[in-house]
Formats: structure tokens, sequence, C-alpha cells
């Protein structure tokens, strides 16, 4: 059951209606149910209870404090991406034994804070990245646990911006070279290599793509053994895909049978990776119609949201659901709409000829599945502050990111002194 869903004629948050908390705090803004970031985290817990499995969450998806907090009191790891993601990792209450560090590009510098936080594994890319972490191990006088990102050129049959296992993909070392760079490895000072990490893209709906690439790091994990390589640990990142719309991703449960039967017996602790499927559908964007506009051959309901709010559908093209927060009349019915926001930006859109019930003027809207990669990849363009995140649990509320003033953001510029009067 969704934790959003009609209440005698309102939405609600679980026991919340969204028309108070819009009446408290304005729009837009982000609405997470506590609720179903349990629930979500449970299900993957459950599903791998068998197994000598982590659940790292994939702070990128959404890195409110709060949010990492629910999850680090249920007992999840974390998988960071940047040195900012690891101290929020880090503050939001997950150990540092418990967080793994993964990204194309880390500089010496978080490098450096990652081994003096003493996480549980760095995830290197390349053979200059892993030069790079030796010297800034040799120079802490300690020893890096890592795992090489293997690319097993499987595709994902995703969205290209977010297919990440390929050739032609920035990330991870090529699987024909994966021998090589773990051998050159193995002798820097500083290093050990004691796991294999492999992500082929997010929002998966299909189990063939990470059976083909898990069955492809089990070959390589005997391989390595044989070579003389200690390696006792699996990454098999994260990627499973949520409804948006028609959606119809694996059982959380069926993908957990899928990893026991090809790494069950290898002796290894699995990590597991996810995001998307952790926050995505635990969260809503709330906006308020602007303006209704008729134009020759179309009509625009303008809300008070944006794609800088909201980048999504302009990055990706993506589907999310939009329904009025008052419930329409049984058998209401539906006219087209362009649902557009008032950046100036063509771009600037949330849906084309979506089929509404009748819009009005200051009628509250949401914007569903907005958890994963919405306040996270939020911006300040056209100088629009960024908007609140509320955290509902049961009938109370929390602001967990107050929304900033346009005086705030003024105040971070700097004029130099020859352009002051």
């Amino acid at each position: 059951m969704s934790a959003f869903a009609y209440r005698n004629g309102v939405m609600h948050a679980e026991s919340v209606p969204l028309s108070k908390i819009a009446a408290e705090v304005g729009t837009p803004f982000y609405c997470y149910s506590t609720a179903a970031l349990e629930a979500h985290y449970s299900a993957y817990a459950g599903a791998f209870a068998g197994q000598d499995a982590d659940v790292c969450y994939a702070v990128k998806a959404n890195s409110n404090l709060a949010v990492i907090r629910a999850f680090a009191r249920l007992g999840a790891g974390a998988d960071v991406v940047s040195g900012g993601e690891m101290r929020r990792a880090l503050a939001g209450g997950i150990p540092a034994g418990k967080i793994i560090f993964s990204g194309v590009g880390k500089t010496r510098e978080e490098m450096r804070a990652a081994l003096e936080a003493g996480i549980h594994q760095i995830n290197v890319e390349s053979i200059p990245e892993v030069e790079a972490l030796s010297e800034v191990a040799v120079s802490l006088g300690v020893t890096a646990p890592i795992a090489f990102r293997v690319n097993p050129d499987v595709d994902a049959k995703t969205h290209a911006k977010i297919a990440t296992g390929k050739k032609e993909n920035k990330f991870g070392v090529d699987y024909d070279h994966a021998r090589e760079v773990y051998a050159q490895a193995a002798k820097l000072p500083g290093i050990k290599p004691v796991a294999i990490a492999v992500h082929i893209g997010s929002q998966l709906t299909d189990l063939a793509p990470f059976r083909a690439a898990y069955e492809r790091v089990a070959a390589l994990l005997h391989v390595l053994r044989e070579d003389g390589h200690d390696i006792t640990r699996l990454d098999l990142g994260g990627g499973l895909g949520i409804v948006y719309k028609h959606e119809a991703p694996p059982d959380i449960a069926d993908y957990a049978a899928m990893v026991k039967s090809i790494t069950g017996n290898l002796g290894c602790r699995i990590s597991l990776e996810p995001g998307r499927s952790l926050v995505g559908n635990a969260g809503i964007l709330v906006s308020r119609v602007i303006y209704l506009k008729q134009g020759l051959h179309r009509r625009f309901v303008i809300i008070d949201a944006a794609m800088n709010d909201l980048i999504r559908p302009t990055l990706y093209e993506a589907y999310h659901g939009i329904v009025p927060v008052i419930e329409p009349a049984k058998g209401a019915a539906t006219e087209p709409y362009d649902v557009v926001g008032p950046v100036c930006e063509s771009g600037d859109t949330f849906a084309l000829q979506r089929a509404l019930p009748a819009m009005a003027r200051d009628e509250l809207v949401a914007i569903l599945s907005a958890g994963a990669y919405g306040a996270v990849m939020s911006s300040t363009y056209n100088t629009r502050p960024l908007i609140p995140e509320v955290l509902v649990n049961g009938d109370r509320f929390s602001v967990i990111r107050p929304r900033v003033s346009v005086e705030e953001l003024l105040a971070l510029d700097r004029v130099p002194d020859w352009l002051k009067d």
C-alpha cells in the first residue's frame, strides 16, 4: 500500500494531509514517508537475510541527513561517490566500517579523508587512480582495501544516461583487462585488493542483465583467486527499478534468489547498493497551480515547481505521475494539459498532453515517485531558492531542509572592490 493516498477526499502522506503541510511550509516542497523508507529497506534486508550480505544505501539518490539517519537506524551501510557524500553518511550515523567509496574521479584529498575515516572499501576504476591511492596510503602508513569496478560489457537496457556497464561508458576497467590491473595493483605498496565491484546501471526492470553481469564477475573471481588474490567480497552495485508508470520491476525476493544462485558458494560477503528502489516511491513533490493558459492548440498548467526543483523530466525525458491533492469526483472527465514550470526554458516541462481532471488556479498537485534524484539534483537556476524537504512519520511531520531565501542566495556572492561604488 502506498504511503501517499486519498483520505476523506484529500491526499495524505501517511496520516498527514498534504494540504496541511502546504499551508505551513508553502509550495513547492518535497515530502518523504518514513514508513515507506523503512518498508523498502526491510524488503531488502528480509530478502537477503539468509545470505552474508550488506545493504549499503546509495546516498546519491537522496542525501538528506534525515533520510540517511532513517536507514542508519535500521543497520544500513552506505555507498558514496564523493567526499561530501562520505561526510553526509558519517554525519547521518553510518559507521565508517559500513561505507564503500565509489566513483570514477576521486581526488587525493578525498582518498586521504576516506582512509583517515577508516571506511570499509574504496572502489577504484583505473590504474592511475589506484597509483594515486597507493601514494596517499603510504603517506598515511595504512593499507587501502580496494575493489576494481569491472565493466562487464553488459547492456542494462535502460536509459542511455543511466547505463554504466558497456564498453563505451566511462566507468570501470574493461573486463578483459581485469586480471592485468589486479596484478598491477597487488604490487603497489599500501594497496590490498579484497573485492570485485560491478554496477551496470539504474532503473533496471529485468533480472537478465544482472545475471549476465554477476556470472561474469563470478568467473573472474575464480581466475583472480587462481592468481593468488585473496578476494573475499563481491560488490554487486544497485540498479533495481521502480514503478513510475507501467513498469514491472523484479520482486526483490527473486533478485535475492538469483544472487544466491550465482554467489552462494563463492565464500564471499556481498554488498548491495540500492538507491532509487529505497527512496524513489517514498517521496513526492507538491506544487501549486499558478495559472491556466489557453494557447492556440494546447492548454497549459503553469505550476510553481520547475526544472530546477525536479530535473528528471528535462534531463531524462522521465515520466512522473501527476495527480491533484484534492481527490477528483469518481468518473470525472479529463482533458489534455501540458504541465510546465515558470523557468525561462522550453525544457521546463513536467508532462505533455497529460490527461488530467479539470485544473484550477491555486490547486495543489502532487508529482509522484520523486524521492530519488529530485531534491538532490536541484539547483538555483533563475535565482530560484532551494525548496523545503519534509519528512512525515505517522501523524507528524518535520521540515528536514528549510526553504532557502533569496537573501541567503545573494549573500553567497562577493562583489570585488573595483566594482563597488
